[in-house]
């Protein structure tokens, strides 16, 4: 009877391993955090960041915003793409924006679901910003090809972040 039962317990735990594979869950939340320096007070940092309708005059990877309502942009990408975004917040006296992606379009950045947050704080030399985004990968499910996977969402997420940044720098420190 003990050895009946060995194999049943045996056979039970084979079962529930082999399930868990099956029904492994999909993507975990991705994360960018970049920061900068930029040699230009707050205020001024600020008011560029804070243009919701403005992305495109400092952003090098975007050809042109369109606004579709106070809180709403298409962000038109260079590369070609389109990806939609609606604001959150603006937090005048943090001076911290933040928004996130409304409709994905995974060809222009392979993640299914983005926030932004963007803040300016007093540095010595000027403004430090900071640049954190959470994200998902274009592919939630649990074997995505290498284009959509989460290495893929990281690096253009952080090329994003990181030529945002640059982009912000250069279009004040003139």
């Amino acid at each position: 009877m003990n050895t009946i039962i060995k194999k049943l317990s045996l056979a039970s735990l084979s079962l529930i391993v082999m399930s868990s594979s099956v029904f492994a869950h999909g993507p975990t939340p991705q994360r960018v955090d970049e920061q900068i320096t930029i040699e230009a007070d707050v205020e001024t940092v600020w008011q560029q960041v804070n243009a919701f309708d403005q992305l495109d005059k400092w952003h090098p990877s975007v050809e042109s915003i369109d606004m579709q309502d106070d809180t709403t942009r298409v962000v038109k990408l260079k590369s070609g793409g389109e990806i939609t975004e609606s604001l959150d917040e603006s937090d005048a006296e943090r001076h911290y924006i933040g928004y996130r992606l409304l409709t994905e379009n995974i060809e222009a950045i392979p993640v299914s679901f983005y926030t932004i947050g963007i803040e300016v704080v007093a540095d010595e030399k000027g403004s430090k910003v900071s640049w954190s985004g959470r994200f998902y990968r274009a592919d939630t499910g649990n074997f995505p090809p290498e284009n959509l996977n989460d290495e893929a969402a990281v690096k253009a997420m952080t090329d994003y972040a990181k030529s945002g940044l640059e982009g912000l720098k250069a279009s004040l420190e003139k």
